[in-house]
Parts: structure tokens; C-alpha cells; sequence
């Protein structure tokens, strides 16, 4: 056994070495801290908002505009992004949000009505300045331009996701904190001082000029447009955009399906804690189901290259239905947590590779945007199921919530096996930077 995994540990080892040697280690140190606000403020808002209005209707009110901002102002951010460049718009969101968190915790300090919190809320929701999706977005750029191997590309996509899903766990976490030793204000208070601060420092670091469209050609090897397409000039650079191909929707809907897994997970969880008189520990199992996804994602770099993306999706979506059967049958409080735990090692395998599919699909003119709308997608499926399975559990238990995280893991598996998203294909003169071929079977 020690020697069939070295081989794995040695390549996903080497794999990350070059993905660092890219970026260098400060960005993605930086970028994890900039999206870290975006998970504390999610949970932050609802914490804060029962304990200054005890009133749980009107935090799910305040939280649910949140969301609902982001999910609708998130594709928007991405196609500023790819139409501007990240620096001046993740700049300004950064501010923007930072301003509207503290206004939020200060509307909520000074017992404003709902109408007035739910229109900061939704501020708070429009503003996020997407790091995660956008730092994403750059470091696919990065290792395209480098013209790396997919390997490589592989775990720049297992390493963005690792760190969201060390961000969406660590978040609720530090929010709970605060409020059990003081009050919810402070974490999202540190939150608007975070996306500030490091969501500055991600818009200012140097490898932002990967995604300036004025140095489209500059990102290409050899650094000059070629004889076939001229260099356009910025306004023809900037309007050209490429639709979205055939099979991308399908992967929207992919994720929006993980997300609605996640809210009902999330759902099921919390009644089933609650019936056992333990609902202190529904954000420790949560997190170890983060926890678990984390390590695997990390692991996902020593795939080999010979299995396919496409295969690689039927895989994980596969066993997010298997393993998420035994949820129907869980009734104690360790069951819990391993079914949970073991369920974790599907998710962020799957989001990998969608991602990966989604990189693939679409002109590097619109990657940015097409990672917003990515994110939106699963932000969305999540707050959905919230809303629509926590009333479900509540009148017909937590196996009924478990059971749409069951639906939604086997409609997920039917699109992997139906959709097939090709590889774009756009010529040289709308690329942001030179693809690398992949040569495993789609």
C-alpha cells in the first residue's frame, strides 16, 4: 500500500510546487483571507440579526437578501472582470463591501426595522467581490500562459477549491466563536475589515495583469499577435464576446444540483441534531464534512492524467449518490457524523472538475464571468434548499431533508452521464492566453 501511494503523494507534491512557483506563495495566501468574508457574513448576518431582533424570521429575511444579492449580482462582477480587468473591480468591490458590512452591523445595532435590514442585506450581497471565483479565474490564466500541462491545471483547480472549502468552513466557525465569547458584530466587523484589507491586496498583486484585456497578446508566447488576427485595439478586444457553447448550462445546473446537496445536508443535519437534544454540534459535523471534502480535493492532484474529465465527473457524481444513501437510514449522533464524514469525499471532487469542464468550454474571454455565474449557481442551489428543506424537516423530520440531498446527488449523475461539454475552440485573436490541448478522453 505505502508503495502504490508514493508514486500519487510524489506527483500531486510536484504538481502544487508548480502551481506555487507561479502565483508565489503570498496570492493564494491572500486570496484565501479576501474570501474568507464571504462565508463569515453569509452566517454572521443571521447570528446577528437574531441576537439584536430576536427574531428568527427576520434574520432568515436579512440572510436570504444576501444571498440572493450575490447570486444575482455575481455573473455581473465576473463580466466587469473579464471586460476591465480584476484589479479595478475587485478594488472596488472590496471598499463596497467592506462599507456595506459595517453598515449592516450598525443597522443592526441601532434595532433598524426589517425593511431597512433586509436592504442592507442585499447591499452586502450585491458588493461581494467574488476572490475566490475571480482567484480562480487568474490562476487558470497564469498556468495557460505559462503553458504549463493539464496536471498542473488540475491542481490550481484542486488547490481554489480546497481553499473555498477551508473558507466556508472556517467562516461559520469563527463566527460561532465570536458569538458564544462576546457577540456576532465583532466577527463581522473583522470580516469588513478583511475583505478590505486582503481584497486590496489581491486586487494590487502582480499577477492580476494576467487578466487585463489589454495585454491579450502580451499573454500569448512570443508576445505578438499573430499574422492571421492582427492585434485589435481595445474597444474590438473589450466587445467581442463569444457565445456560450452547447453543454455549459448542463454544468451550471450541475452545480446548482451540488449546491441544492449542500442546503439540504445542511437542513437534515440541523433537525437531526436538534432531535437528539445535541444542535450545539450541527456546525461541528458541517465542518467535518468540510474537512473531509478539503483532503480530498487536495488528493484529487494525484489522479492520473489518463482518466478523463468527463470520467472523472461520473465518478464523483456517482459516489455522491452512494454515499449519500445512508443518510436515510442515520438516526444517533455518531452515525451522523460518519456518514457525513465519509459524504464529504465526494464534493469537492466533483466541484474540481466541473470547474475543469467549465474552463474548457468557454472563450478565456469569458472565464471570469463564466466562473461568476458558476458561483452564483451553487450559492443559489444552496439557499434554495435551505429555505425549502428546513420546512420540510421541521414537519416531516430530517429524513425527508436527507432525502433531497439524495435527489439532487442522482439528478447531478443523470446530467454527467447525458451532458458532454466539448473543448473550446476559438481561435487565436479571442484568447486572453494560449490553451494547452489536452490530449485525455473526454
Amino acid at each position: 500500500m505505502g508503495t502504490t501511494g508514493k508514486p500519487g503523494r510524489a506527483r500531486a507534491g510536484g504538481a502544487y510546487r508548480r502551481v506555487i512557483g507561479l502565483t508565489g506563495p503570498l496570492l493564494p495566501c491572500v486570496s484565501f483571507l479576501g474570501r474568507l468574508p464571504t462565508a463569515t457574513i453569509q452566517f454572521g448576518s443571521l447570528l446577528l440579526v437574531t441576537r439584536t431582533h430576536g427574531s428568527l424570521a427576520t434574520a432568515g429575511l436579512t440572510g436570504g437578501a444576501l444571498a440572493l444579492g450575490q447570486v444575482v449580482c455575481g455573473p455581473l462582477v465576473g463580466r466587469l472582470a473579464d471586460r476591465h480587468g480584476q484589479r479595478p473591480v475587485v478594488l472596488a468591490f472590496s471598499l463596497l463591501n467592506a462599507v456595506a458590512v459595517v453598515a449592516l452591523v450598525a443597522g443592526a445595532l441601532a434595532g433598524l426595522p426589517a425593511p431597512a435590514l433586509v436592504l442592507l442585506g442585499a447591499a452586502a450581497g450585491v458588493t461581494v467581490p467574488l476572490v475566490g471565483p475571480l482567484a480562480r479565474a487568474r490562476l487558470i490564466a497564469l498556468a495557460r500562459r505559462s503553458g504549463v500541462s493539464e496536471s498542473t491545471v488540475g491542481a490550481a483547480l484542486s488547490l481554489e477549491s480546497t481553499l473555498d472549502e477551508l473558507s466556508f468552513v472556517l467562516g461559520p466557525a469563527l463566527v460561532g466563536l465570536a458569538a458564544v465569547l462576546a457577540h456576532p458584530a465583532y466577527a463581522m466587523a473583522a470580516a469588513a475589515l478583511l475583505v478590505a484589507a486582503c481584497g486590496t491586496a489581491f486586487a494590487l498583486h502582480p499577477t492580476s495583469r494576467v487578466t487585463s484585456p489589454a495585454d491579450e497578446n502580451a499573454d500569448r508566447p512570443g508576445g505578438a499577435p499573430t499574422p492571421e488576427a492582427p492585434r485589435p485595439g481595445p474597444s474590438r478586444a473589450r466587445s467581442a464576446r463569444p457565445p456560450m457553447p452547447a453543454g455549459v448550462p448542463g454544468l451550471f445546473a450541475a452545480l446548482a444540483l451540488q449546491g441544492a446537496m449542500f442546503g439540504a445536508c445542511q437542513a437534515g443535519i440541523t433537525a437531526l441534531t436538534g432531535r437528539l437534544g445535541q444542535a450545539d454540534q450541527a456546525g461541528l459535523v458541517y465542518a467535518a464534512m468540510g474537512v473531509m471534502s478539503a483532503v480530498a480535493g487536495l488528493a484529487t492532484a494525484a489522479v492520473p492524467e489518463r482518466v478523463g474529465a468527463r470520467t472523472r465527473w461520473r465518478l464523483a457524481t456517482g459516489a455522491a449518490l452512494a454515499l449519500s444513501l445512508p443518510l436515510l437510514g442515520t438516526r444517533s449522533l455518531p452515525g451522523l457524523y460518519a456518514v457525513v464524514t465519509v459524504l464529504g469525499v465526494a464534493y469537492a471532487p466533483h466541484l474540481i472538475t466541473v470547474f475543469g469542464l467549465l474552463e474548457r468550454a468557454v472563450a478565456p474571454s469569458r472565464l471570469a464571468e463564466t466562473m461568476g455565474v458558476a458561483t452564483s449557481a451553487l450559492v443559489g442551489g444552496q439557499a434554495l434548499a435551505i429555505a425549502g428543506t428546513g420546512r420540510l424537516a421541521e414537519s416531516h423530520g430530517p429524513t425527508a431533508a436527507f432525502a433531497v440531498a439524495s435527489a439532487a446527488a442522482g439528478l447531478t449523475f443523470v446530467l454527467a452521464l447525458t451532458v458532454r461539454p466539448a473543448t473550446h475552440a476559438g481561435g487565436p485573436g479571442d484568447a486572453l492566453h494560449a490553451r494547452v490541448a489536452d490530449p485525455r478522453p473526454r
